[in-house]
């Protein structure tokens, strides 16, 4: 029984952690700035266990009952939490309000956990032994969830399925609760009842997970979702409306079918018809396999390398039949070698040197991205760029972030590199700002075939910046400060309202 009892506290422990965990990475999904939205999650969350370890002083008769009930309620509103929360962002304009109410709640019942059972355990165990067994299978079951969390919960099941899960676990545990006190348990029937209904319903919830997720994206999204995926990095949407495919990350535009030419003609172009004696080329990002479509399009190009941390994105851009012909199946040509894995630190642990570098990151909109951005990374790519050889950087919009635009091109300038700021206009997004950096560029005289957009007049155009986008004073985007993603945070902030 004393085993059965301690695989309790750890599973208690395990649901309470994830629940934090869910809440913590739809708040960074959501809302962006992981930093922020991680801290004050967990640090609500502990204030709200706090509370609900006081007033556990509180409950003075039937705490078996009491737990049974406390864990039912826990279930409920932890197995539902995602559930209400992706509902809550879709429908209402109270999303942070939902966040924080659900995180108290929880909070308050997880804390009132521990404090109970260990009440109602100690008469069968001396005190040192019960606080001992009690927190270390407690801290146990904390460790088990925090692995679990991105390696298999988020990937295999989603936040909404891991989430009623753990609702589930909570459920069982109030159930078999029952058993285990059923001598001291006089009107069990009722609980058990109970516990029974709660598994009900979690159960529906887990059928009906994949509507509930549907109809959050239906609202979120204007067009038809026609592929959803929570993977281990990040959530994958794919809209259609007509003949305009859509992708989101994280909620975050990546791109329309129907003018992502102009941005990755713009990316890549200007930099690498510069370059006719260029072999070899890598890509940053650009899981999408746009910008090394517009690579193979150079045949004395020899090797083109693809880093990308999320290999879902590297799957459904060669097999999806919707979306690999939009980039030409180019991550089947025989020229792309990709590489799943996190740029910062592959970068440190490469050898070699490549004659142009595409950094095709998304925005920065959270702190794991904001790296990516900095004069630490920049300083890590010039080791691995050649001799003459050019970078390009995605920059962000210079009329809508404009302090974040010229913030990046201030950055690599700080890194070393010698900077050729540009824009394009691009209808789904405005104005679009990339950097191209090296030692020295001339503007291209020639083209490859097959341009839609640009042409070779055009390109010195894309470096006249008008007065509202001309520089603005920016720090340099540091590793151990990243001004760059409070920037851009303030400035998108602004536009909205």
């Amino acid at each position: 029984m004393a085993v059965v009892l301690f695989l309790s506290v750890l599973l208690i422990a395990a649901c309470g952690l994830i629940y934090e965990l869910i809440a913590g990475t739809l708040a960074s999904y959501l809302l962006g700035d992981s930093v922020l939205q991680f801290s004050t999650v967990i640090g609500t969350y502990l204030f709200a266990m706090g509370l609900g370890s006081a007033a556990s002083r509180y409950l003075s008769r039937s705490l078996i009952a009491r737990f049974v009930e406390i864990e039912l309620m826990v279930a409920m509103v932890g197995g539902f939490s995602s559930s209400l929360l992706f509902l809550a962002f879709a429908y209402t304009h109270a999303f942070d309000l939902a966040l924080y109410l659900l995180v108290i709640a929880v909070g308050i019942l997880v804390g009132l956990e521990i404090p109970l059972l260990m009440r109602i355990l100690e008469g069968r165990f001396h005190l040192r032994d019960l606080v001992s067994h009690v927190l270390t299978f407690d801290y146990l079951g904390a460790l088990g969830a925090s692995i679990a969390f991105p390696l298999w919960l988020v990937p295999k099941l989603g936040l909404v399925r891991a989430a009623l899960l753990f609702g589930v676990i909570n459920a069982a545990v109030a159930l078999w609760s029952t058993f285990l006190f059923r001598d001291q348990l006089p009107s069990r029937s009722g609980l058990r009842a109970a516990c029974g209904a709660v598994l009900l319903l979690l159960g529906g919830g887990m059928a009906a997970s994949n509507w509930i997720q549907s109809q959050a994206d239906n609202q979120l999204f204007a067009d038809e979702v026609i592929f959803e995926r929570q993977t281990r990095y990040q959530r994958i949407v794919v809209t259609r409306w007509k003949d305009d495919i859509r992708l989101f990350l994280n909620s975050h535009l990546q791109f329309s079918s129907r003018d992502e030419y102009r941005y990755h003609e713009s990316l890549v172009h200007p930099g690498l018809s510069s370059l006719p004696w260029a072999r070899r080329a890598l890509v940053l990002g650009g899981g999408d396999g746009l910008a090394v479509r517009e690579l193979l399009k150079y045949p004395n190009l020899e090797s083109i390398t693809l880093v990308d941390l999320d290999p879902e994105m590297i799957r459904l851009f060669t097999d999806h039949p919707m979306l690999a012909p939009l980039n030409g199946y180019s991550f089947r040509n025989p020229r792309v070698h990709v590489i799943n894995a996190d740029a910062f630190p592959w970068l440190e642990e490469t050898r070699g040197a490549w004659d142009f570098v595409v950094v095709d990151f998304p925005d920065p909109t959270s702190y794991s991205l904001g790296k990516l951005y900095t004069s630490a990374f920049y300083r890590l790519l010039k080791k691995r760029v050649a001799e003459n050889g050019l970078v390009v950087v995605q920059s962000t919009s210079p009329m809508f972030s404009r302090q974040s635009y010229w913030c990046v091109v201030d950055t690599l300038h700080q890194a070393g590199f010698q900077t050729w700021p540009y824009h394009v206009y691009v209808p789904s997004f405005g104005e679009w700002g990339f950097t191209l950096a090296g030692s020295q560029w001339h503007p291209p005289s020639t083209l490859p075939a097959g341009m839609k957009f640009l042409t070779v007049s055009i390109i010195p155009q894309l470096f006249d910046f008008p007065e509202d986008m001309k520089p603005v004073q920016a720090e340099v985007n540091r590793l151990n400060d990243q001004i760059l993603v409070r920037y851009y945070e303030k400035e998108w902030k602004d536009i909205a309202r």
